[in-house]
C-alpha cells in the first residue's frame, strides 16, 4: 500500500512539477526583463527547488567519454561483457588506436573489477572510482539492476545468487584480475573469493580490496548499526518490504523501496540536507551557477535510488548485521561453509575512513582477522585521515591518497600473491 501511495503522489505531482518547470524557463528567458529583477530570480528559484526536490530521478548516466593518458584524450565506451538478470558486467573500453599512441607501446595494463555496492544507490556512484583508474587500468564494474524493473518471471536474488554472481564475473576475467568491493559488497565478495580458494580454483584473483565494508559490524558500531542490531528481525519484514505497484515491469515483486533507504539516509543528517537545498536557493537567487551546479550534480547522484530485493536484503539484515555470520565463522553458500582462512595467496587490502559514519573503523580491517592463512607480505590496511564514507572512494582524497596506494598494492603485492601458485 505505501508503494502504492507513493507511486500516486509522484504521478499526482506531475502537473505541478510541470508548472514549475514552465515558470522556471519563462522567467530565464533572455527576452524576459523580469527575470533579472530580484523577485524574478527568487520565483525561478523557487520553481526550480521544488522540481527537484518532487521529482524522481532517472538512473545517472556514466558521462564517461575519454580520460587522460600522457597528455592525450582516450575515448572511452561502454561495453556489456557479461550479463544476467539482475546485473550486467560493464568494460570501460579504452580505444586501443589512441591508447597506442598516447603510451607508444601495446603492454596491457592491469584488470581491475570494481563490486559497486547493492544497497539502494547506483553504480554510478563509484563514477570518480572508475575515472580515477581509467588512465592505466582496464577496469570492469558490476551494474545491477533495480528490483522494480526485474520481471517476477526472472526469479528470486538473494544474498546466496550475489555471491555466485561475483564468482562467475571472477572468472570470466581470469586470475590477474583485481577485486574491489566498495561498501555493502564486502561480506559476499569475500565469500566468493573464500570458496574459490576452499575450491583452489585457478581463477582465483590477484588481490582483494575492501573499502568502508561492514565485514564485522559489532566493532566500532554506527547508528545503521545499532538499527539492524536493535530492531527484531520481524520489524523490517514487517515495516520495510513493500509489493511494486504496477505499471513498472517488476510488478508484484516484493522489494525494499529505494525512497525508504533514501528517506533514512537523509534523516540522518536532516541538517546538512536542509542547508544544503536552502544554499542551493539562494545561489539560485544570487546567480551563482558554479554552486548551483555542484548541487546539482551531487543530488541528481544522491537522490537516484533503486530498489532492493526482499530475500536480498532480509538476508543481508540477519545475515551480515544481526548474526554477523561471516564474522562467526557461521556463514554459508547454499549450506556450504565459507572459511576465509583458507585465502592464501589473494592479497588483502582493507581502506578504512577516520570519519566514516555507515561502516566504523574496523569493520573493515576484521577481513584481516578472517584471513588467517595469509602471510604479512601480502595484506595491508589504510585509514584514510579526514574522511567519511563517501570519501573512501571518492573525492579528492581518494584521488590523490587511496587510488594510487591501491593501485601500488595491486602492482606489488597482487603480482607476489600470483608468484605464489
Amino acid at each position: 500500500m505505501l508503494y502504492s501511495m507513493y507511486e500516486f503522489n509522484r504521478i499526482a505531482m506531475t502537473p505541478w512539477r510541470a508548472a514549475a518547470n514552465a515558470t522556471r524557463r519563462t522567467l530565464r528567458a533572455p527576452w524576459n526583463p523580469v527575470g533579472e529583477t530580484m523577485a524574478g530570480r527568487t520565483i525561478a528559484a523557487a520553481a526550480e527547488l521544488f522540481e527537484s526536490v518532487t521529482r524522481r530521478y532517472a538512473k545517472p548516466e556514466w558521462m564517461i567519454d575519454s580520460t587522460q593518458i600522457n597528455e592525450r584524450c582516450v575515448g572511452v565506451s561502454e561495453e556489456i561483457v557479461w550479463s544476467k538478470p539482475w546485473c550486467d558486467l560493464l568494460h570501460f573500453e579504452r580505444d586501443h588506436d589512441a591508447l597506442l599512441a598516447a603510451r607508444g607501446n601495446d603492454t596491457p595494463d592491469p584488470k581491475v573489477l570494481f563490486i559497486a555496492p547493492m544497497s539502494g544507490h547506483y553504480a554510478t556512484l563509484l563514477r570518480g572510482t572508475v575515472e580515477a583508474f581509467l588512465p592505466d587500468h582496464e577496469v570492469y564494474i558490476t551494474d545491477w539492476a533495480d528490483a522494480r524493473t526485474v520481471p517476477v518471471i526472472d526469479g528470486r536474488f538473494d544474498l546466496d545468487d550475489f555471491v555466485a554472481y561475483v564468482r562467475e564475473m571472477i572468472t570470466l576475467l581470469g586470475p590477474d584480475v583485481h577485486v574491489v568491493a566498495v561498501c555493502q559488497p564486502g561480506p559476499p565478495t569475500l565469500g566468493a573469493i573464500s570458496l574459490m580458494a576452499q575450491d583452489n580454483d585457478p581463477a582465483r584473483p590477484a588481490s582483494m580490496t575492501f573499502m568502508g565494508s561492514p565485514i564485522d559490524t559489532r566493532l566500532s558500531p554506527t547508528v545503521p548499526n545499532k538499527l539492524a542490531e536493535e530492531k527484531p528481525f520481524d520489524w523490517f519484514s514487517g515495516n520495510l518490504i513493500h509489493t511494486v505497484p504496477a505499471p513498472n515491469p517488476g510488478a508484484f515483486r516484493r522489494v525494499y523501496p529505494g525512497f525508504l533507504q533514501l528517506a533514512g539516509f537523509m534523516n540522518m543528517n536532516l541538517d546538512r540536507h536542509v542547508d544544503a537545498h536552502w544554499n542551493f536557493f539562494t545561489h539560485l537567487v544570487e546567480g551563482d551557477g558554479d554552486s548551483a551546479e555542484k548541487h546539482r550534480t551531487f543530488y541528481d547522484e544522491y537522490l537516484a535510488v533503486m530498489d532492493l530485493s526482499e530475500e536480498f536484503y532480509l538476508q543481508t539484515i540477519s545475515d551480515v548485521f544481526q548474526e554477523h555470520k561471516l564474522a562467526r565463522g557461521e556463514q554459508a553458500h547454499h549450506g556450504r561453509l565459507v572459511d576465509p582462512s583458507k585465502i592464501v595467496d589473494v592479497a588483502l587490502l582493507t581502506v578504512e575512513g577516520e570519519n566514516d559514519d555507515i561502516s566504523g573503523i574496523g569493520q573493515t580491517q576484521a577481513a584481516h582477522t578472517l584471513c588467517s592463512g595469509l602471510e604479512e607480505g601480502l595484506r595491508m590496511d589504510w585509514i584514510q585521515p579526514d574522511v567519511g564514507h563517501y570519501g573512501v572512494f571518492n573525492g579528492r582524497r581518494f584521488r590523490e591518497n587511496i587510488a594510487p596506494k591501491m593501485k601500488a598494492f595491486m602492482r606489488e603485492q597482487g603480482a607476489a600473491a600470483l608468484a605464489r601458485r
